[in-house]
């Protein structure tokens, strides 16, 4: 079975800074390149899950979202030769302008749409073992309903949910971090730990929590 990282991308991969209207206003957080070259290097699996509403606002269009993508590609590759294995995005929202795109839709974190496509297209992913990483209350919920492991960021948005002042914490994370740096650190962890564990028995069930 294979382990996945589903990524966040504002305020966990690059700055936030609201809805990019410009392509090169897109700019990784210090190290986030180089964590997620780590999680190739252990042979994870990285996957962009993020919320795109900007369209379904009226800010730009699905093509502004993967030039987005595109670059962030691109700097990931300059930076440290990291890849992400996947890019999912959810352009909708119920409250949107563009009447194409106003909906309440399955892709929307929390809802578990984008990881059950990447489950179906790496049909080996084992949600149990698996990483939701991000800095909104809404990506802890998102993992949660998803079945998977939740690791809250203070960049982004993180500091301000973390003191009660953005979005509800409906669920708590079961780790929180300073960034994407000492996220990956803290997964590569609990992979050694769950590979020794299988290891030792193989029968016995993946561990939890630490």
């Amino acid at each position: 079975m294979t382990i996945a990282v589903f990524l966040d991308r504002d305020g966990t991969l690059n700055q936030e800074a609201g809805y990019i209207r410009e392509i090169d206003k897109l700019t990784l957080i210090p190290g986030a390149a180089q964590a997620v070259r780590r999680l190739n290097d252990a042979g994870l699996l990285s996957v962009l899950t993020t919320n795109q509403s900007g369209v379904a606002r009226g800010f730009y269009d699905e093509a502004h979202i993967l030039a987005l993508h595109a670059r962030l590609a691109q700097l990931l590759e300059a930076q440290a030769g990291a890849r992400l294995d996947a890019y999912y995005y959810c352009p909708f929202h119920e409250r949107g302008v563009v009447e194409a795109y106003r909906q309440d839709s399955p892709l929307r974190k929390p809802a578990t749409g984008m990881i059950d496509r990447a489950c179906e297209a790496f049909p080996a992913i084992d949600r149990a073992r698996s990483f939701v990483v991000g800095d909104k209350p809404s990506d802890v919920s998102f993992a949660v309903n998803a079945g998977c492991r939740s690791v809250m960021l203070k960049t982004g948005y993180g500091a301000r949910a973390l003191a009660g002042q953005y979005q509800q914490m409906i669920h708590p994370p079961e780790r929180i971090c300073d960034s994407i740096v000492e996220a990956v650190d803290w997964i590569l962890s609990q992979t050694a730990t769950a590979h020794a564990a299988i290891e030792a028995n193989p029968t016995a069930a993946p561990p939890q929590g630490g």
